[in-house]
């Protein structure tokens, strides 16, 4: 990777600067005792965590929709877990996450001193597939809002991660050309594989060390970053 070519840097938010699956288990604990669940809350999260990331992929393709993807993913975990939640409890348990999700502020290591550190040569920007209604809430709590430049949301434009026209939007709204892009995410196919695939650079933020390609840098901590850019 040729860095002196680069001019912006995107990041994705869920799962590489906001830490998704601390904050939405401080959530779930949250609504277990709002709702007095009598499950294992870790029980829970052990199957909820897998199915979340096969709804989201189905979200992703467009194969359903926000709505089946907030009830069907509770309704499926509840089943699991061999507990017969009402048609009522799964939508209040919907709604609820929602709400209360933005509000816990838990982003990985050096997120805050990386973030200084790059933006002292580049702006910078995110790319989301996340909901628009909440991913502005999580920037502006967890202190990140003020980094940023250009925050681009799926919702708000009309395509997901890895569709190569939000890779596209985004370059034309900076007028800048592919190669002079960078993202920065943790999901291999939508924004690894999405951003090369639309001329872009990338650095794979894989916290848990579970890849191996040649796509790209790969990092185990944001703090690598610094290696590269």
């Amino acid at each position: 990777m040729d860095n002196t070519q680069i001019r912006h840097i995107f990041f994705d938010l869920d799962h590489t600067l906001w830490d998704f699956e601390r904050n939405s288990a401080a959530t779930f604990e949250l609504l277990f005792e709002m709702h007095k669940l009598p499950l294992d809350l870790k029980e829970f999260l052990d199957i909820y965590v897998p199915a979340n990331k096969v709804y989201w992929k189905l979200y992703r393709e467009g194969k359903i929709g926000k709505e089946q993807l907030r009830y069907a993913r509770l309704s499926e975990v509840f089943t699991k877990c061999n507990f017969k939640a009402s048609d009522r409890l799964i939508r209040e348990m919907a709604d609820g996450y929602i709400e209360h999700l933005s509000s816990f502020t838990h982003v990985f290591d050096h997120t805050h001193h990386v973030l200084e550190y790059l933006s002292k040569n580049y702006p910078l920007h995110i790319l989301t597939n996340g909901f628009a209604e909440i991913q502005s809430k999580k920037l502006q709590g967890a202190g990140l809002a003020d980094f940023f430049d250009l925050v681009i949301n799926a919702e708000d434009v009309g395509y997901k991660k890895p569709d190569p026209q939000i890779f596209s939007i985004a370059t034309s709204r900076l007028g800048t050309l592919p190669n002079e892009v960078i993202l920065i995410g943790d999901d291999l196919e939508a924004d690894i594989i999405g951003a090369r695939n639309s001329g872009w650079n990338a650095i794979h933020f894989d916290k848990e060390g579970e890849y191996s390609h040649n796509h790209c840098p790969i990092v185990n901590c944001l703090s690598e970053i610094k290696k590269y850019l």
